[in-house]
């Protein structure tokens, strides 16, 4: 750890600034106002009017429009990044030159290169560097986990998720790159795997440029598939997934009063009573609804990064799970570009050299990928190196 963390004295607290006060930094703001480890509040935005939007709900909050000034004061600890991706790498060097831990809202960076290049300047400075994978820390999500180490939903078949809703378009960012996280993110709590290959399609409907609904496959070493929905165009607000294992069943649904259901239902194949005979054998048990603690993720989440900077432990959300989610959604803008043919995910052991992807012989290459892999081998795989 730093030098700062080494000398820091039991009961002394964290002074912490968040840097943009758009959507998700007011969010920070108020769970970080309730956390005992943390003492001063700084919030930063160009923009004044946010800034008195803030002091006004926590007097206490010392409010400034310039990032030098948080960089300079050796009093503040830590800095969180709320503001758009294209600016987590930039924001994020300078934190950290300075000397500050940084807590970055997903994703980590806007590509595998940058998030490297975060990712080794926090570990040359002994620095705590966290991305902002909320969901990992839901109660739903973590017993779910709890679930498939237990062995009671048995080897995971596939897992299906949806996760759309009407807006919010993103300027600088696909949909993707917006939601993206989220499901890749808990998909890699659970499986603890990094998807092999991934196939996708998408199309921007609003904005000819920006994909607003994707749909992306999965496919994991393990033998796991996922399929994965996102959209900012549907009529209603649907958070759910569906894990399908070879004892029982699970539906998360986040946005439900019961949000996990477990069901003790499946098919198995009985033993044929002449050759060649196979019949299959339906179960369908009951379905219990477990009792989900009331918590809120963000709230924990914030916990763990205070915890990781007072006393050196490795976060749930470490930079290293920020850095696959960058990979996966890398692998998921490359399969595009070859109109959804499969494309490998670089593993860890890559050296941080991503290559762009090689278009397959006669498939398209503006990134669009809106028609079917016309032109192209649909056995082939791109590799991101």
């Amino acid at each position: 750890m730093t030098a700062s963390a080494n000398s820091r004295r039991d009961g002394e607290r964290l002074s912490v600034a968040v840097i943009g006060l758009g959507y998700w930094g007011p969010n920070l703001i108020r769970n970080l106002h309730e956390l005992p480890d943390v003492g001063e509040l700084w919030a930063c935005d160009l923009r004044t009017e946010r800034l008195e939007a803030i002091v006004s709900r926590f007097p206490a909050v010392r409010p400034t429009t310039s990032y030098d000034v948080v960089l300079a004061n050796p009093a503040i600890d830590a800095v969180m990044i709320a503001t758009p991706i294209s600016s987590h790498h930039r924001l994020g060097t300078a934190a950290l030159r300075a000397g500050k831990h940084v807590f970055v809202e997903k994703p980590l960076a806007a590509c595998s290169r940058d998030a490297l290049s975060l990712i080794g300047l926090a570990a040359e400075r002994e620095l705590v560097l966290m991305p902002g994978h909320t969901f990992i820390y839901s109660p739903a999500v973590v017993l779910i986990r709890s679930l498939i180490e237990s062995g009671e939903v048995g080897d995971i078949y596939f897992i299906s998720t949806s996760r759309v809703n009407l807006g919010l378009h993103q300027s600088d960012a696909s949909v993707a790159w917006d939601l993206g996280p989220h499901d890749f993110s808990i998909l890699r709590h659970w499986l603890e795997e990094t998807p092999a290959r991934v196939s996708a399609v998408a199309r921007g409907c609003i904005i000819p440029d920006t994909p607003d609904v994707a749909f992306i496959d999965l496919e994991y070493a393990s033998g796991t598939i996922g399929h994965v929905e996102l959209s900012w165009l549907s009529p209603s607000k649907l958070r759910r997934t569906t894990i399908v294992g070879s004892r029982k069943m699970v539906v998360y649904d986040d946005t439900s009063t019961e949000p996990v259901r477990l069901f003790d239902s499946g098919a198995t194949i009985r033993d044929p009573a002449t050759f060649g005979e196979y019949t299959l054998t339906y179960r369908t048990g009951d379905i219990l609804s477990p009792h989900i603690e009331a918590a809120e993720p963000i709230y924990r989440e914030l916990e763990d990064f205070c915890r990781a900077i007072m006393h050196g432990t490795t976060p749930r959300s470490s930079a290293e799970l920020g850095l696959e989610v960058v990979r996966t959604i890398e692998a998921v803008d490359a399969s595009l570009a070859v109109a959804g043919a499969p494309v490998c995910v670089a593993s860890n052991g890559s050296g941080g050299h991503v290559d762009a992807p090689t278009p397959l012989p006669g498939a398209p290459t503006n990134g669009a990928a809106h028609s079917a892999a016309a032109g192209a081998d649909a056995g082939a795989i791109v590799t991101l190196r």
